[in-house]
């Protein structure tokens, strides 16, 4: 396996400030566009695992890449350019405080929030006599809070509006664009024999319009099932395959971590950061049905520098 792209520290022309995510190291230039660099960082829990996971920022960031495009027929979005295979470059916005969650399946948090025996999420009722997995009669919206740090935490539309965190007006807007783009990445993904089971969107505003910013369904920020044998593992009470992160934190789970204070993170060996970065090209060949180019990550540093400075000269 070639190096893996876990920490940046570039100085591009005309940079103001760097924001460090858990997964995106950010770069502003001059206020105006973003460079967003998409490590080889995995989190889950809300927590850096200790190794890089070699081209799963490649894989987040041309999926994404490839969404943006598919969708920029249904809302504006932030991408002005890839010019690095784990590189976007777009344009600034003001992030909403919330991120809208919307879900098609009975699984992950929303199952442990059921099987515990609550029947609302977000404000949102949950009909009674589920079972694991199985698909909601209606996609559900279930938004959060955006943290700086730690969860996010699961919030109705009700408070995000008495809260002002958006208006209603702009959260009619959100939520339309929301179920609009769900129809669209659950269209796509069913030609390629997958479910897009749940997923996550980002917006910003920019000079008074709303833009769709950050990543979308890629498998940190979706679910996917294959749609083959679905129906079968659902009446048979068997676990779906699946193409997401949920796998890591299976692991995680059952190596007895889940974020919680006091619990240490297990060791990732050889094998496990391998396994993790054959999931993440699966499903970049799956979701998208194109063959994954692995790029030369022997000096990747030096190749995103070179490639996001010749086009910020290019394009000043």
């Amino acid at each position: 396996m070639s190096n893996a792209l876990t920490k940046t520290n570039f100085d591009f022309p005309g940079q103001k400030s760097v924001y460090y995510g858990k997964v995106r190291d950010v770069y502003n230039i001059n206020n105006d566009l973003l460079v967003m660099v998409v490590t080889d960082r995995i989190s889950a829990f809300d927590v850096v695992l200790p190794k890089g996971i070699p081209y799963k920022g490649q894989v987040l960031n041309q999926i994404a890449s490839k969404f943006l495009d598919a969708t920029a027929d249904i809302v504006p979005n932030w991408k002005v350019e890839s010019p690095d295979p784990n590189v976007t470059v777009g344009v600034m916005c003001e992030p909403y405080k919330v991120e809208m969650v919307i879900r098609g399946y009975l699984t992950g948090h929303a199952w442990r929030e059921y099987r515990s025996g609550k029947r609302t999420i977000c404000g949102v009722p949950m009909p009674e006599g589920m079972v694991e997995n199985q698909k909601f009669p209606e996609p559900l919206l279930t938004p959060t809070t955006k943290a700086e740090e730690g969860h996010d935490e699961d919030i109705s539309r009700e408070d995000i509006i008495a809260q002002g965190l958006v208006s209603e007006e702009e959260y009619k807007m959100l939520e339309d664009y929301t179920r609009k783009l769900f129809q669209r990445g659950t269209e796509m993904a069913a030609e390629k024999g997958l479910i897009l089971v749940d997923t996550k969107y980002e917006f910003g505003k920019k000079d008074g319009k709303i833009y769709l910013i950050d990543e979308i369904h890629t498998p940190d920020s979706s679910r996917y099932f294959y749609a083959k044998g679905y129906e079968e593992r659902l009446a048979a009470n068997e676990p779906q395959k699946q193409l997401s992160k949920e796998f890591v934190r299976q692991w995680l789970i059952e190596n007895g971590f889940q974020g919680k204070e006091g619990q240490a993170v297990p060791a990732m060996n050889e094998e496990m950061v391998n396994s993790v970065s054959e999931r993440y090209i699966e499903l970049y060949e799956n979701i998208t049905g194109d063959k994954f180019e692995k790029s030369d990550a022997s000096k990747i540093n030096k190749r995103i520098e070179k490639s996001v400075t010749e086009f910020l000269n290019k394009n000043k």
